[in-house]
C-alpha cells in the first residue's frame, strides 16, 4: 500500500515537472511578446485598424494568432496587454481562445501527427476559428466589460468616452466658458480646457517617452507579469498532475467508441492533462485507434482553449463568472461541432 502511494507521488511529481518545464518557455515567450507590444505598438493606431463591428473584430482577433505563435500559456499575457491597450473585448477574447491553435507552429505539428488524416488538421483550424469568433461576438453584448475583469486590469483600461453624438450635442448646446474647469483663452478654435490638455499629456503613447524610461517600464512590466502568471502556472500544473495520477485511465478508454461518451471523455481529458498545444496532437494520436474522430477533434480544439493551467491564468484577467461563461460556451460549441462529425461518419 505504501509502495503504491509512493509510486503515485513520484508519478505526480514527475508529471508536475514535465508540465512546468513544457509550459514555462511558452509563458516566457508570451511575456516577451506582451513586452514587444508595449514597446512597439501605438495603441491609437492599433485601434484604428481593428474593425468596429463585433463579429468582424472577433474574427480579426482570432486570426492574430498567425502573427503571435504562442500556446495556451503564452496567450494570456498577450491578451491582457491587448485589453490594457484598449483593444475591444471581442478581439481580445477571439485571440485568447484561438491563438493557441490558429498559429503556424501548431498547424504544422498537427499536420505532422495526422498526415494520414488531413481532415483532422483542417477541421481543427475551422472549429477553433468558429468557436473563438462566436464567443468573442457573444461577449460583445456587454457594453462595459470592466465588471468581468479583475480590479487591477479594469483600472488599467482606457476611460470610457461618451457616445460621439451625445458628446457633440452637449458641446453644441453649451458654451465652453459656462462649463466647469479652467480654460486657455485666445487659442485657435476657441477656449481650450486645461484638464483636457493635462489628460492628453498623461495618456501619451508609450513609445513617445524617453528610451531609458521605456526600457525601465518594459522590464518592470515583464517581471510583474512573469511573477503573477508564473505563480498561477505552478499551482495549475500541480493540480493537473495530481488529477492525472488519480484519474482512472481504463474507464476513459472504455468510453472511447460512443459518439457522445467519447466526446465527453476527451473534453474532460483535455481539461485535466493540460498539454501544450504544440505537442497535444501527438498525445491525441495515441488514442486514434480507440477513440472516434470527433472525440479526437474535441481534445484538439477544447484543450488549447480550456485546461487547468489556462483556467488559472485566465483568473488573473477575468472574474470567476466570466471564466465560467468562457468554459461553458467553449464546451457546448465544441461538443455540438464534434458530435456532428461523429454522426456524419457513423
Amino acid at each position: 500500500m505504501q509502495s503504491t502511494l509512493t509510486n503515485q507521488l513520484n508519478s505526480a511529481f514527475t508529471l508536475f515537472l514535465s508540465l512546468l518545464v513544457e509550459a514555462m518557455p511558452f509563458l516566457l515567450l508570451g511575456v516577451l511578446f506582451s513586452g514587444l507590444l508595449l514597446w512597439f505598438i501605438d495603441e491609437r493606431k492599433l485601434l484604428s485598424y481593428i474593425p468596429r463591428h463585433p463579429l468582424l473584430g472577433a474574427l480579426v482577433g482570432s486570426l492574430i494568432g498567425f502573427l503571435f505563435p504562442v500556446c495556451e500559456c503564452g496567450n494570456v499575457p498577450v491578451a491582457r496587454r491587448l485589453l490594457m491597450q484598449g483593444v475591444p473585448t471581442p478581439v481580445a477574447i477571439g485571440f485568447l481562445l484561438a491563438a493557441p491553435t490558429i498559429n503556424p507552429i501548431v498547424i504544422w505539428a498537427t499536420w505532422t501527427a495526422f498526415r494520414d488524416q488531413p481532415e483532422i488538421v483542417v477541421l481543427r483550424v475551422v472549429f477553433s476559428l468558429t468557436i473563438a469568433t462566436t464567443i468573442g461576438w457573444v461577449f460583445s453584448v456587454q457594453p462595459d466589460f470592466r465588471p468581468m475583469l479583475q480590479p487591477a486590469i479594469a483600472r488599467a483600461l482606457p476611460k470610457l468616452e461618451p457616445h460621439p453624438s451625445e458628446k457633440e450635442l452637449v458641446e453644441a448646446q453649451t458654451s465652453p466658458l459656462l462649463r466647469s474647469g479652467t480654460f486657455f483663452l485666445g487659442q485657435p478654435g476657441g477656449p481650450v480646457r486645461l484638464e483636457s490638455v493635462l489628460e492628453e499629456k498623461a495618456a501619451s503613447p508609450f513609445f513617445r517617452r524617453p528610451s531609458k524610461e521605456r526600457l525601465y517600464l518594459l522590464l518592470d512590466s515583464m517581471v510583474q507579469e512573469l511573477r503573477e502568471l508564473g505563480g498561477v502556472l505552478v499551482i495549475g500544473s500541480a493540480i493537473a498532475a495530481a488529477i492525472q495520477v488519480a484519474a482512472p485511465r481504463e474507464l476513459i478508454l472504455s468510453l472511447g467508441q460512443g459518439p457522445i461518451s467519447s466526446i465527453v471523455a476527451m473534453l474532460l481529458l483535455a481539461t485535466v492533462v493540460s498539454i501544450c498545444s504544440t505537442v497535444d496532437s501527438f498525445f491525441a494520436l495515441s488514442f486514434a485507434s480507440t477513440f472516434t474522430s470527433g472525440s479526437l477533434l474535441a481534445f484538439l480544439v477544447f484543450g488549447p482553449m480550456i485546461d487547468l493551467k489556462g483556467i488559472g491564468l485566465m483568473l488573473s484577467i477575468f472574474q470567476p463568472r466570466a471564466v465560467i461563461y468562457l468554459i461553458v460556451l467553449a464546451a457546448q460549441l465544441t461538443f455540438l461541432l464534434t458530435l456532428a462529425v461523429n454522426l456524419h461518419i457513423s
